[in-house]
């Protein structure tokens, strides 16, 4: 798994994250990992237009996520996205957030999504080009 595309997005919690608890709410994680798997699909060089270009598009269908530790307003925190497991129409990522000052795990999980066929909007296999980026 070592030679898998990795990513790393690294952010700054701003005051329009934090709720009423004085940490990041919980719905903004999603978006950190969301921020963190376009990243990762930047860094393949798979932005959106490629893909769709390729006739698909990649939708969430699963988000398994721990909440480990708080995350409070100016932490810099690094979203870390690895490929994990590879299906026939459908692939899981493995995203962490660590915060950067301490090293400590903030979150954690695991994101399955599926390739739709962008005209069709029903499964399709996962193109070759985005299944080798979960070989070693």
């Amino acid at each position: 798994m070592t030679d898998m595309l990795e990513s790393r997005l690294s952010l700054i919690v701003r005051s329009t994250e934090i709720d009423i608890n004085g940490h990041v709410n919980n719905a903004k994680y999603l978006e950190y990992l969301e921020w963190g798997r376009e990243d990762w699909y930047e860094h393949a060089a798979l932005p959106y237009d490629v893909l769709l270009a390729l006739g698909v598009v990649t939708m969430t269908v699963n988000v398994n996520l721990n909440y480990r530790k708080e995350a409070r307003q100016n932490d810099v925190l690094t979203v870390i996205t690895r490929p994990e497991r590879v299906g026939n129409t459908s692939f899981t990522v493995k995203q962490s957030i660590v915060r950067e000052q301490d090293q400590a795990q903030i979150a954690d999980g695991t994101v399955t999504l599926v390739t739709v066929d962008a005209i069709k909007r029903t499964s399709t296999p996962v193109p070759e080009v985005l299944r080798r980026l979960f070989m070693s």
